[in-house]
C-alpha cells in the first residue's frame, strides 16, 4: 500500500514538473561535504585518542568542503566554491597536497565525465564514461528543505586512489603476501592504507526537479539527488536556485593532459613509487 502511495506521488510531482522540462533552463544546488574517518586501526597501541581525534579533524578539514553544481538538462559542472582558510586549519602537507581535484563535468547525452585533477604541478583531465549505477529505488521520502525527496541505494565501485574511503591497514595484512591476499577485498594505495573495492551508496533524489543530475559522481536517478551518503562521506544539499538571473555555460574542462583513469592511476602508482624509493634510500644513507 504504501509503494503505491510513494509511486503516485512520484508520479504526481513529475507531472507537476513538467513544465521544467518543457523550456530549456538552469539551475544552481549547494552542497556541503562531511567526513567521518574511521580511525579505528590507526595508532596500533602507540597512538592516544588524543591523538587519534587530532588526526581526524584534520582530515575532516580536508575533505570537508562547499561545492556548487551547476546544471541544465543535458550537462553540470560540479566544482569545489573558494573560500579562505581559517587561521591554523591546515591539512596533512606533504604528500597528500599533492593531490588538487578541479571541477567534475558530467554530460547525460554523451555519458561523458571528465575530472580536472592537479597532480606534482602537472593538470590532467581525467577522461572516462559515467559510472552507472543499478539503483534500487525505495519506498522511504523524507523532506529536504521544500523538496519532497525519495530514497534509493545502490553499491559503487570505489576508485583505488578515492582517499575519502581510505583506512588503516589492520595488524598482520600490512606484511601478506600479495599472492594470498584476497583481491576482492580491498586494493592497496600505499603499505599501510588501503580503499575497499566497493561501498554502498544511500541517495535522496526529488521528482520535483526531474533530472538526472547530482553532485560528484553520482546521477542516473528520475530526480536531482540533494544528499548523498557513501561510506565516510555525505555530501548534503543546503540551498537550490532555479533560473538565476545570471545565466552561465556549462562548459567541460579543456586545460590539461587528457589521460583515462586507468592511465592516471598508473602515473600516481609511479610516482608513489618513485618517493617510496627514494624516502628508503635516504633512510639507508643514515
Amino acid at each position: 500500500m504504501r509503494l503505491k502511495y510513494n509511486l503516485a506521488i512520484t508520479v504526481l510531482l513529475a507531472l507537476i514538473c513538467n513544465s521544467i522540462l518543457a523550456q530549456d533552463f538552469q539551475g544552481k544546488a549547494y552542497y556541503f561535504s562531511k567526513t567521518t574517518p574511521d580511525m579505528s586501526g590507526w595508532g596500533n597501541g602507540q597512538m592516544t585518542e588524543i591523538q587519534k581525534k587530532q588526526i581526524a579533524e584534520r582530515m575532516r578539514g580536508m575533505f570537508e568542503k562547499s561545492f556548487v553544481l551547476n546544471f541544465d538538462r543535458q550537462a553540470s559542472i560540479f566544482k569545489e566554491e573558494e573560500v579562505l582558510e581559517a587561521p591554523g586549519q591546515k591539512g596533512f602537507g606533504g604528500w597528500w597536497s599533492s593531490f588538487s581535484s578541479g571541477p567534475q563535468y558530467k554530460n547525460i547525452k554523451t555519458q561523458q565525465f571528465i575530472q580536472d585533477q592537479e597532480f606534482f604541478g602537472r593538470q590532467f583531465l581525467i577522461t572516462d564514461t559515467l559510472q552507472k549505477f543499478e539503483w534500487k529505488m525505495g519506498t522511504e521520502t523524507k523532506q529536504i528543505g521544500q523538496y519532497l525527496c525519495m530514497k534509493a541505494t545502490a553499491i559503487k565501485k570505489v576508485d583505488e586512489f578515492d582517499w575519502r574511503s581510505m583506512r588503516r591497514k589492520k595488524s598482520g595484512e600490512k606484511n601478506r603476501d600479495k599472492s594470498k591476499a584476497d583481491s576482492t577485498k580491498t586494493k592497496s594505495v600505499t603499505e599501510d592504507i588501503e580503499v575497499p573495492k566497493t561501498i554502498e551508496v544511500t541517495a535522496w533524489y526529488t521528482p520535483q526537479i526531474p533530472i538526472n543530475h547530482g553532485p560528484g559522481e553520482f546521477w542516473g536517478l528520475p530526480g536531482l539527488i540533494l544528499e548523498v551518503n557513501a561510506d565516510q562521506t555525505s555530501i548534503l544539499c543546503s540551498k537550490i536556485v532555479m533560473n538565476p538571473e545570471q545565466k552561465f555555460t556549462i562548459e567541460a574542462p579543456d586545460k590539461g593532459r587528457i589521460i583515462s583513469r586507468s592511465d592516471y592511476n598508473e602515473t600516481v602508482k609511479l610516482k608513489m613509487k618513485e618517493m617510496r624509493e627514494m624516502y628508503r634510500g635516504r633512510g639507508g644513507r643514515k
